[in-house]
């Protein structure tokens, strides 16, 4: 048995499980949120205890340290040393065109990543410095990094590439990254055990305040809604999704919009947000519920946006086995699950309605009898997924 530290490092906050494989037991898990303010806050839990308290985490490496003594307390650890770790793994959101699979972090590894921070601003720094912090505290520990983007480094040419210029492809590497890759590849085998079919042609929807929608052909990514950066594709819970570009020279040379305050706009001003003035689905659905026509038109472009990535990857894919919800909007809304699979008898997509609002933390299928796709909710585990390909690479 090893034990496993899963780091998920954000600009203000640090997600951790120590997992042991391979039995898959979450040993401990939990988050410290509002890193450099004075009310940082950690939140621990072991097995069913769980405890929430203010700490001054002025940095990454006092929340990690905070951390690392609650694994360690005598009393409510779950380890007694920390050589008791064999290694850490961490998400790493963007690896560019260079890393294709989860890898050993050494100076270059390090390097790399640092010359993506312009690809991912808000994600690879706090990336990095979650690596940097471990090293210190962990240094008996192995190091490894796992890719969002990883997953998508299968999808062809002829669906990466922009039609721009060839050299901005070749000597500026812009083309389609991918993200969420963890995610997609985690329940996509989850998806091909279901189907006990090697050979499968799988939709993977990721719903989220982050969204994306994934075709996943013999169990590789073969196209994907997000692509140089994270905010095209589908619509989200602040971010735009696909729009025309010529708006963006609107904003810009007739609105007066600097570049800067259209990025700020596409990114955390519209979407859900932007439509509705609330982000959280769930009020959406009870203002919706209650008559709001603003909030109902909302959810059906948010489904509108979902069925067309679904008709268009079917068709690159001549075919479609099943259709995957995942993450906490895919898991727990009937109310989208149903607007997405309404009318797509010519799919033979047919939901099952009573099905759909059964609410279950395990993989179910929720298709109606009869109907040639399989249509499945399944739970994300990225931090389990992180784990099980860092345990593969040092065994």
């Amino acid at each position: 048995m090893k034990n496993i530290l899963i780091i998920n490092s954000g600009s203000s906050s640090l997600k951790f499980q120590l997992i042991q494989m391979p039995s898959e037991e979450v040993l401990a898990s939990g988050m410290v949120e509002r890193i450099g303010l004075e009310d940082s806050k950690l939140h621990y839990k072991v097995r069913d205890n769980s405890v929430s308290e203010v700490i001054e985490a002025s940095d990454h490496a006092v929340a990690l340290k905070a951390i690392t003594e609650h694994l360690m307390n005598p009393e409510k650890g779950v380890i007694k040393d920390k050589n008791e770790i064999a290694a850490v793994g961490h998400r790493v959101v963007h690896g560019g065109n260079v890393f294709s699979k989860t890898i050993a972090i050494n100076a270059e590894v390090k390097e790399k990543i640092r010359e993506n921070f312009s690809l991912a601003p808000l994600h690879n720094p706090p990336n990095l410095k979650g690596i940097e912090v471990a090293e210190e505290l962990f240094p008996n520990s192995r190091q490894v990094a796992v890719f969002d983007t990883a997953f998508h480094q299968t999808i062809p040419q002829q669906a990466a590439q922009y039609a721009i210029p060839t050299e901005f492809y070749e000597e500026k590497h812009i083309q389609l990254y991918g993200f969420h890759g963890t995610s997609h590849k985690y329940v996509s085998k989850k998806a091909i055990e279901k189907l006990q079919k090697e050979n499968s042609k799988i939709i993977s929807i990721h719903l989220g305040n982050g969204c994306s929608i994934t075709a996943i052909k013999d169990g590789k990514s073969l196209d994907h809604s997000l692509g140089f950066g994270p905010v095209n594709g589908l619509i989200m819970g602040t971010r735009s999704g696909d729009i025309d570009q010529s708006v963006i020279f609107y904003l810009i040379d007739e609105l007066g919009y600097t570049s800067q305050e259209v990025s700020d706009l596409l990114h955390k001003k519209s979407g859900m947000l932007g439509l509705t003035g609330y982000s959280d689905l769930r009020e959406i659905e009870e203002e919706a519920e209650k008559g709001n026509k603003r909030c109902q038109l909302a959810l059906d472009m948010n489904a509108y946006r979902i069925k067309k990535y679904i008709g268009a990857y079917t068709a690159a894919m001549n075919g479609l086995d099943a259709l995957i919800f995942t993450a906490g909007i895919g898991e727990n809304s009937d109310v989208i699950r149903n607007l997405v699979c309404r009318d797509m008898d010519f799919f033979g997509i047919k939901l099952d309605k009573e099905k759909n609002k059964i609410r279950d933390k395990k993989l179910r299928a929720i298709e109606a009898e009869g109907s040639r796709v399989k249509i499945l909710v399944i739970p994300t585990n990225e931090e389990l997924e992180i784990a099980q390909q860092t345990f593969e690479l040092i065994s």
